[in-house]
């Protein structure tokens, strides 16, 4: 049966085969209007604050990435898989919706795995006014299944190859990892997707 708010948008046959078992008319309006006003409408301010902060994140991870491509990893380009940021961005907000101070709380370490080895690209604070409550870390993996990979490995020895001329693919799997700074047991949650 559904409930609805009015009475004549109410399904009359199934109004009147509870009349029929029993049921009188007026605690049945009233039960179908409780459930009215106990359905909470949704939130469509959180819904977009939501959204936009999860575009913010996306913006902060690759810009992140697009400052590291000639400084920390030494290529001219960082290819990275669709969607891959916004996954990132809606992992971490998952992650910190159960800390005292949210998003505003965290501080994360960004990294790039390459051949086994970490590399650190940055740290993002994302509100320098609150003391963190909690650290993730974030791991990039470097795809080594393209044939960029191999051409990039061939021609490396070639004397016209330039080490910025390289293009970097990422991966479409990560690894987050969460350890909260106001705990003593100081629980870790690891997440690779």
């Amino acid at each position: 049966m559904v409930a609805t708010g009015s009475l004549s948008s109410k399904n009359s046959a199934s109004i009147s085969e509870l009349l029929d078992h029993g049921f009188h008319l007026g605690s049945l309006l009233s039960d179908f209007d409780y459930w009215d006003y106990v359905v909470p409408e949704p939130n469509l301010n959180e819904v977009i604050f939501e959204e936009t902060t999860c575009q913010s994140l996306v913006k902060m991870l690759e810009n992140c990435l697009s400052k590291s491509k000639q400084t920390k990893l030494g290529c001219s380009k960082v290819l990275v898989p669709e969607k891959l940021t916004q996954r990132i961005a809606q992992d971490v907000l998952r992650l910190s919706s159960t800390e005292p101070c949210g998003l505003r709380g965290c501080v994360m370490h960004v990294n790039l795995e390459i051949e086994n080895v970490c590399k650190k690209l940055d740290r993002i604070v994302c509100d320098s006014s609150v003391v963190p409550t909690f650290e993730l870390t974030l791991v990039f993996k470097q795809d080594n299944c393209s044939w960029t990979s191999f051409r990039d490995f061939f021609f490396s020895r070639a004397r016209f190859s330039s080490g910025l001329r390289r293009t970097l693919i990422l991966s479409s799997g990560f690894r987050l990892v969460k350890k909260k700074l106001y705990s003593l047991i100081g629980t870790t949650v690891i997440e690779e997707s």
